[in-house]
Formats: structure tokens, C-alpha cells, sequence
């Protein structure tokens, strides 16, 4: 499952966006009339099937849905889902968008600048795809990508929701970047593992450090940027499956079967000097 994740320019580097940030801003999102009935035109407007309500985005939630193949959106103040993607009575199982795709196995929601306010969705499959939805087009993904031979099983958005990272069974770490005006994948890096497996991946809020948990004991780090690696931490004694940092960048934190959540002070942002002068980082970004 995902919360909804918004642009964050509070440790990021200045980039001209004007995003705001402002977590009070009302999320518009589209309301399922009827939880059990999908059938929507894709081609439809928005405003041919929604309410217009509005929701803020920390309220809501992304999951893997009932049918195995869908995702959920739901609005957790009220526990009511909001609609399911993709949105479709279609029968057909050859012209469906994800049944021939297999289980969803990981799911990030967020909100980009260019969405106008309307949350996006990628969505991992058991056959190493990953869709990108618009919640203005229920029926069908704006795009969709094969970066993993075997189930892509994590994926994560980035500070910025300009791009991200994702793992799968197979021994391949992609770095991609969202190209909203199109709205398509671009990949931006393909890091080759010996050992196969990443459980989960993480990426720093202020985009400079990106960490990945590996089935092989191991939880890599990277500088997110540039995509080289920085370090391989070595503590667990069995398979990792989940690692993530703290929202001020100063620990990230894995866990691991073999029952230990360990606690980590990597590569911390440089505190600004008395007189006004940012320090320079360990390595550059």
C-alpha cells in the first residue's frame, strides 16, 4: 500500500518549480458511485463521473485491490474507497489493461505539480511491468513499462515526483524519471546486481540518497542523482524487506527477517553555516 505522496521542496535544490507544498491545499479526486460497477468510459471527461469533492492528499491511500490485478484507491478519514483502477467492465480478458499482467505487486501514489491537484498511481506487476495512472482516466494508464524480467515487487517516487526507483526478483535496480507532459517513462539507469532480489527501495526527501533492501542480507545505497553506489551495509543475517528514511534525512532505517529493524545515520545534510553559507556535501550531488 502507498499514501499519497506531494512534491516536497523543503530539502530539495532549487529546481524553478512552483508547486506549492502546502499540505491544507484540497486534493480534487474522482468518487466511485458504485464500488461494485466499473463500467466507465475511459474516454469521458472527468467531470462525466465525478462528484467533485475534494480530499485532501494525506487522507487518501493507494492498495492492491480485492481483484487481484486492480488498485485501490481509498479515503482513510472514512474508510470509503474512492475508485479502482482500471475502471473498466470489460469481460475480455485479452483487452484488459492488467488481468494478462498478474498480481500487483507494489503500488506508490502521489500528486505531480502538472496533475492539477489529481493523484497518480504506479502500479508494479508479477510480470515486472509498471503502469502509470491518472485518476482522470480510470480506463486505461497514461503509460506502462517492462524495466524487470521477473515480478517487480517495489517501486518509490521521488521528493519532486519527477521520477524514481524500482526493484524487482530479478537482479536489476532501475532509476527512471516521469516525463508529465507526455506522460511517459524515461529510464534514466540500470544497475545490475550479482545476486538477485530487492525487496524494497527508499529515496531520501531531499533526492540525494536512495537506498534499496536486498534479499541477499544486503541494503545498498546510492547517490540518487548520479546513481553510483555509495556503500553496502552488511549488519542483517537474513533477507531485508523494507528500508526507508526520516522525513529530516538524518536516519533511514531497515528491517529484516531476521527479526531486526536497525537504525542508520548516512551521509546527514550539512547543517547551514551561522552565516547564512550551506557547507558542501560529502560527495556531489
Amino acid at each position: 500500500m502507498s499514501l499519497v505522496k506531494s512534491p516536497s521542496l523543503i530539502h530539495a535544490p532549487q529546481s524553478g518549480s512552483s508547486c506549492s507544498t502546502n499540505d491544507g491545499e484540497p486534493r480534487r479526486v474522482m468518487i466511485e458511485e458504485n464500488t461494485e460497477s466499473h463500467g466507465v468510459n475511459s474516454m469521458e471527461g472527468p467531470e462525466e463521473h465525478e462528484q467533485g469533492i475534494t480530499s485532501n492528499g494525506q487522507n487518501m491511500m493507494a492498495i492492491a485491490g480485492q481483484e487481484s490485478s486492480q488498485v485501490e484507491l481509498w479515503d482513510i478519514t472514512s474508510a470509503r474507497r474512492i475508485l479502482c483502477l482500471p475502471q473498466t467492465c470489460s469481460a475480455n480478458t485479452t483487452d484488459h489493461p492488467t488481468k494478462q499482467r498478474g498480481l500487483c505487486m507494489a503500488v506508490q501514489a502521489f500528486i505531480p505539480c502538472e496533475s492539477a491537484g489529481y493523484v497518480n498511481i504506479l502500479s508494479s506487476y508479477e510480470d515486472g511491468s509498471t503502469l502509470w495512472w491518472d485518476v482522470r482516466k480510470p480506463g486505461l494508464p497514461l503509460s506502462s513499462v517492462k524495466y524487470h524480467s521477473e515480478s517487480a515487487l517495489s517501486i518509490t517516487i521521488d521528493g519532486l515526483c519527477n521520477g524514481g526507483i524500482s526493484g524487482g526478483a530479478d537482479n536489476k535496480i532501475i532509476m527512471f524519471t516521469l516525463d508529465h507532459p507526455k506522460g511517459k517513462f524515461a529510464l534514466r539507469k540500470e544497475i545490475e546486481l550479482e545476486r538477485p532480489g530487492i525487496a524494497d527501495t527508499a529515496i531520501r526527501l531531499d533526492n540525494k540518497i536512495a537506498a534499496t533492501a536486498g534479499w541477499d542480507h544486503r541494503i545498498r545505497v546510492y547517490n540518487y542523482n548520479k546513481g553510483n553506489a555509495l556503500a553496502v551495509l552488511k549488519y542483517h543475517s537474513d533477507s531485508c524487506n523494507g528500508v526507508t528514511f526520516s522525513s529530516d534525512c538524518k536516519l533511514m532505517a531497515s528491517c529484516s527477517a531476521d527479526t531486526t529493524v536497525a537504525l542508520w545515520e548516512l551521509y546527514p545534510p550539512k547543517i547551514p553555516s551561522k552565516a547564512g553559507i550551506t557547507t558542501t556535501d560529502e560527495f556531489s550531488c
